[in-house]
């Protein structure tokens, strides 16, 4: 019974932490009528993140780099509400 205990409660507490963590996430609206494709740097991972026109993504939990559509490259912290424009980042 002691192990089920511990157990249950370690799955509540990495439970609370992903939730942090995605909560903390960078917020990415894309406000084109296109889809846009971020290029994604965080470490040593890259990653093309693909968000359609209206579509809101959550991105980069414990900060990166992003490519915009444009060719423009900005430092995220992961705590920003972030928009698409005419193919440029515009953090708000």
């Amino acid at each position: 019974m002691k192990k089920f205990v511990i157990a249950l409660l370690s799955g509540v507490m990495v439970t609370g932490v992903l939730a942090a963590e995605a909560a903390s996430a960078a917020t990415v609206t894309n406000k084109d009528s296109e889809t846009a494709v971020l290029i994604v740097v965080e470490g040593e991972s890259r990653v093309e993140v693909a968000i359609a026109s209206g579509a809101t993504e959550m991105i980069c939990p414990s900060g990166c780099f992003v490519t915009a559509p444009s060719g423009d490259r900005i430092g995220l912290q992961g705590d920003e509400n972030v928009e698409i424009v005419n193919g440029n980042v515009v953090v708000k």
